[in-house]
């Protein structure tokens, strides 16, 4: 998380907006080969309009200048790998020499969103017509959980507990404020200069405490922990974090859930067809089975084909399966491959609408639009 000082009442600075973005898909999510983030940009930066799109492109950044965009949020990163130099010999460094000079910060939210419980896969999944409810992440992430154990005096137990749980932790799945609890004893000697809200230097006392057990997702740790300690009466507040292999089951690629009723393999990919839209979709054979549980991931997908067949998926929704990769199918299951701008292209829906919902409010003079330049590089004959 970053932080900045806000120094406009009325529309957020270009941080701001990456905090934003980063509190609702934490960008610590993405994968190792990523680069989300602010890419390019003065943090300080105050924007009263800003433009969504898939791609980072010279024509987005020039149609952001004609629109008095500031900003501009893209789900694919403009700059993967390091920039040694910036000649424009190519488009990406065209493009960021364009940014500079327009002075547009260029903001990405690529894998943090995919892995996000409400991001790219969700919307693709309902765009499908899959029911929202019956959405589970396809590959959970792992390493993403902590435990915390903490001992409060009875007392002040309820107080602390609380302001853990609003700082995000004790959150499992679709239930929050979850927590295991054990009452004991606990007991304390204070030190010189120590300054004890029970007892005395010098003395052990025993105090009547609660014991707290609460899971908490890594990228919230720190705001958990300051929490706690603000909430809690001791000074030196006894608490632990063990690292959790337990797989975060909110967090992940790709998702899987039902239709609302089975339906025909050849209905299923005209639904496809017609709802993304894709102009054709390449797919393995079909197997004459009715379909109705969907596997999806927005995107390059291959890597969870094993996952998908693994949750039970009569269909597979994804992009960029190589020719022998559809081999992999093997009369499992059905691969539709429906492009991967076809994929995603709703993303900017999602981004537009949370921004929306969290900023407007707070900043009345701060707009965000969908970008006209929003455009399939791949095109079809």
């Amino acid at each position: 998380m970053y932080f900045w000082s806000m120094q406009d009442a009325h529309s957020p600075t270009v941080l701001e907006i990456t905090n934003t973005l980063d509190a609702w898909a934490p960008f610590r999510l993405q994968a190792g080969y990523d680069n989300s983030g602010l890419l390019v940009g003065r943090p300080e930066a105050v924007v009263s309009k800003a433009l969504v799109a898939l791609d980072c492109t010279e024509a987005l950044i020039e149609e952001a200048a004609e629109r008095g965009a500031a900003c501009v949020i893209v789900h694919h990163p403009i700059i993967f790998k390091g920039l040694k130099r910036l000649t424009g010999r190519n488009a990406v460094e065209r493009t960021v020499q364009l940014a500079i000079r327009k002075d547009i910060a260029i903001i990405a939210i690529h894998t943090n969103l995919d892995h996000a419980a409400d991001g790219v896969n969700h919307k693709l999944a309902t765009t499908l017509g899959c029911d929202p409810a019956s959405l589970q992440i396809l590959q959970p992430l792992n390493d993403q959980l902590v435990g915390l154990t903490f001992y409060t005096p009875n007392a002040a137990a309820d107080a602390v507990e609380d302001a853990v749980f609003a700082a995000g932790g004790g959150q499992v799945g679709r239930y929050d404020e979850c927590a295991f609890r054990l009452e004991g004893q606990g007991s304390f000697r204070p030190l010189a200069g120590a300054q004890p809200t029970i007892g005395r230097r010098g003395e052990r006392s025993h105090v009547a405490e609660r014991r707290s057990e609460v899971v908490v997702p890594r990228w919230r740790l720190s705001a958990v922990l300051a929490a706690m300690r603000a909430a809690h009466p001791y000074e030196e507040v006894a608490h632990q974090v063990v690292a959790l292999e337990s797989a975060h089951q909110d967090v992940g690629a790709g998702m899987v859930g039902l239709l609302p009723a089975p339906m025909t393999e050849e209905k299923f990919l005209d639904l496809a067809k017609s709802s993304l839209p894709a102009p054709l979709i390449r797919h393995t054979r079909l197997l004459g089975r009715p379909v109705q549980r969907i596997a999806v991931c927005g995107g390059s997908g291959a890597f969870l084909l094993e996952d998908a067949v693994a949750a039970g998926a009569d269909v597979f929704v994804t992009a960029d399966f190589k020719y022998h990769e559809f081999q992999g199918a093997d009369g499992r299951i059905v691969i539709a491959d429906v492009g991967h701008f076809e994929s995603e292209w709703r993303t900017g829906e999602i981004i537009q609408a949370h921004l929306e919902e969290h900023l407007n409010e707070k900043f009345p003079n701060f707009a965000v639009h969908l970008a006209r330049e929003n455009h399939n590089p791949v095109h079809y004959r």
